[in-house]
């Protein structure tokens, strides 16, 4: 056998391995057993004849001849996804929307299966972008929603992305708290409040670390680590025996025995991305991304209104891709 006769399953071994540089992470990426995971590695070693992998008990990296295959390897697979895409359909889309309810993502979501009726779009709930984002990258997961800044540099070097919105806070609050009598409450009146912000949730750590920067220097303070609640009723029960407000966005789904209160002086604003992995190409992502572009525009999802707070680590200006040809180029995002 030569090169020119590799097969593809090769190949997505070889990438799998390149993109992990763990063989124990990439078979579980592939779901396919470690020793047939380092079997195909070999074989395709062998009709190359060159090493691809140095191999030693703490890590694994690429060889020189290993760094030349990945680009390669890489256009190879795209261009078979494309070649099976044509002809069989595209595969169905799974878009995590965070929460199974009313919201941004949800709009997006509804306004992309009208432009695209011919793609299925699937909807998950994952609850918290660093969990999805991590699904992402390993290929369980093809699209979600959150403050991508708030993620790991190297997690979100893996990740193509564009803004879709710039969502104001707001703050979930017992019927009986206080401030529930309040139509907004100003930031200053949560001072020596204890706000439940998901700490201690591995999933939602971008989160945490957002309202972790917001409450900074305004005497608030996150709420220490709690059970995760999963499901709407669980949540509400935790909630309302705690007795703590909860930060959310406005957008967040209503909660019996409870209200919501948008956030003031300033506005606390969360930058809102759609992310994606990078190289990924499927008409169903590209209907998302003109569904994102098309209702910001029509929306103003991206202005920023005066007296409000953003991140540090936000860019000042956040603009939608552009949609031209060039614009839907697999793996391209703004920011």
């Amino acid at each position: 056998m030569t090169p020119r006769d590799v097969e593809p399953r090769l190949l997505r071994a070889f990438l799998a391995v390149a993109e992990e540089l763990h063989f124990t992470r990439a078979a579980a990426r592939l779901y396919v057993a470690q020793q047939a995971l380092s079997r195909d590695v070999r074989r395709l070693e062998q009709i190359l004849g060159a090493p691809l992998f140095v191999r030693t008990t703490r890590a694994v990296e690429l060889t020189p001849d290993g760094e030349r295959l990945l680009p390669l390897a890489r256009g190879v697979l795209r261009a078979h996804e494309e070649l099976a895409g044509a002809f069989s359909g595209p595969r169905p889309l799974l878009v995590d929307l965070n929460t199974d309810g009313p919201g941004t993502a949800r709009s997006v979501l509804d306004r992309a299966r009208e432009l695209a009726p011919d793609c299925e779009l699937m909807a998950r709930f994952e609850s918290g972008l660093t969990h999805a984002a991590a699904e992402i990258a390993a290929g369980r997961l093809d699209v979600s929603f959150g403050y991508a800044d708030g993620l790991d540099p190297a997690l979100r070097a893996r990740l193509a992305r564009t803004p879709v919105r710039y969502e104001p806070l707001a703050v979930l609050l017992p019927e009986g708290h206080a401030l529930a009598a309040l139509d907004a409450v100003p930031l200053a009146a949560l001072r020596g409040e204890s706000v439940y912000t998901g700490a201690g949730n591995p999933r939602t750590a971008e989160w945490t670390g957002l309202a972790r920067e917001l409450f900074a220097g305004r005497g608030i303070e996150p709420a220490p680590p709690a059970p995760v609640a999963v499901g709407k009723e669980e949540f509400r029960r935790v909630m309302v025996k705690t007795g703590r407000p909860v930060l959310a966005t406005v957008d967040f789904v209503d909660m019996p025995g409870c209200v919501k209160r948008p956030l003031t002086a300033p506005v606390p604003l969360s930058p809102l991305s759609m992310v994606w992995r990078k190289g990924m190409s499927h008409p169903g992502l590209d209907a998302l991304r003109r569904a994102a572009a098309e209702l910001g525009a029509g929306r103003g999802w991206l202005e920023v209104p005066p007296d409000s707070w953003l991140p540090a680590l936000t860019p000042t200006a956040l603009t939608p891709t552009a949609l031209t040809p060039g614009a839907l180029t697999p793996g391209v995002g703004a920011g």
